[in-house]
């Protein structure tokens, strides 16, 4: 099959590789797109040392990735447009407009990003029936794949959209065209409690964490996955859902403190943690239950 993938950011850079590795010719596309080539054998080259990937196969995967700056280019020979980078709803429907005009009637267009309604999106289509939305969950190695289907999507398309999905080796769970999609909504929920228990007092950093990744198996706990993320950005991400769903989502208040501190986590090295070489070290908010202010910080086990 023939991926176009359009933005080279973390995203696109994502998609691009699993798709590739999925054995689908791959055409990026980007003003950069030629720059990032690099970045995406990186995350082949990854998978071959994780042993998910034979190096015949990586070979394979990058003599079929192409990358250009030409959007026409690009998707012209596309089974399926993935749309990676934009996230304004009027821009969307335009860009897909213009993707509509340089594909065949057959073609799927896809945008990857949540906060876009997908419905909304495509009516910017003469033929609405093919667009989707697919949130890759913790893409490149996701095994689940949100495939938001608005009510106008067709059932055949749907059909190609979930055998694509299977193809890179990932389940498809449908849902409705929803603010947040369900793992978005699930994943910052629990965020905003372990958050809300620090700024409650009922435990500190290092506690709530252990609780859900010793107490539950979860690789890692709320406020590291949030560090990871970049604190800034889920800010951004509970004003959206807030502002769409109700106060549930609202930011709690040490999120609030620590973006306006700069101190947006492991991109910059603290956080609820204080981060190196891309790992959290020891907590960097420091409050216990009963303490009413900073307690000595024990390592992160």
């Amino acid at each position: 099959m023939n991926v176009a993938v359009l933005g080279s950011g973390r995203a696109g850079r994502d998609i691009a590789a699993r798709c590739a590795r999925a054995g689908h010719a791959v055409s990026l596309q980007a003003d950069d797109a030629t720059d990032r080539v690099d970045d995406i054998e990186g995350l082949l080259i990854d998978a071959v040392d994780a042993g998910e990937l034979s190096e015949d196969r990586r070979a394979e995967a990058l003599s079929e990735l192409q990358a250009t700056t030409d959007l026409g280019g690009a998707v012209s020979d596309a089974d399926i447009v993935i749309e990676t980078a934009t996230a304004d709803t009027e821009q969307l429907q335009e860009l897909f407009a213009d993707v509509e005009s340089a594909v065949d009637r057959d073609t799927l267009i896809v945008t990857s990003q949540p906060a876009v309604p997908v419905t909304a999106a495509a009516a910017g289509l003469r033929q609405p029936d093919r667009a989707f939305g697919m949130h890759f969950v913790d893409a490149p190695g996701a095994e689940v794949v949100e495939l938001l289907v608005p009510e106008q999507t067709g059932a055949e398309p749907t059909e190609r959209a979930e055998s694509f999905i299977a193809e890179l080796g990932a389940t498809p769970v449908r849902i409705r065209d929803t603010p947040g999609m369900a793992s978005r909504r699930l994943r910052l929920a629990a965020e905003v409690e372990a958050m809300r228990a620090i700024d409650d007092g009922i435990t500190d950093v290092e506690s709530v964490d252990t609780i859900l990744e010793e107490g539950y198996d979860h690789s890692d706990g709320p406020l590291v996955q949030a560090d990871r993320a970049g604190l800034d950005r889920r800010l951004e991400e509970l004003a959206e859902l807030a502002e769409a769903l109700g106060p549930r989502f609202e930011p709690p208040e040490i999120l609030e403190s620590l973006v306006e501190a700069g101190k947006t986590g492991a991109n910059v090295g603290e956080g609820f943690y204080r981060w190196e070489r891309g790992e959290p070290v020891e907590p960097a908010v420091g409050v216990r239950p009963g303490d009413g202010g900073d307690s000595e910080e024990s390592p992160r086990r």
